[in-house]
């Protein structure tokens, strides 16, 4: 039986994107409930951390994710 993964550590590879002006860092990613932790920054200061889901990012963000 395969063992699943509870997150996935995507801090080290930077991938970040842009929606609405707000900058999103990827933090982790959990492939069982398919949902990002990543770090806010609206106008160049931090803002905190959010759980977003997977099917909410920019297509090239979910080729870099799910490449992983």
């Amino acid at each position: 039986m395969a063992k699943i993964k509870k997150s996935v550590e995507l801090s080290d590879k930077k991938i970040s994107f842009e929606m609405e002006k707000v900058l999103y860092k990827v933090i982790r990613f959990f492939p069982s409930q398919m949902t990002l932790d990543v770090m806010v920054y609206e106008d160049g200061v931090k803002q905190g951390m959010r759980n977003i889901p997977f099917a909410h990012l920019p297509k090239s963000a979910k080729k870099l994710i799910k490449a992983n």
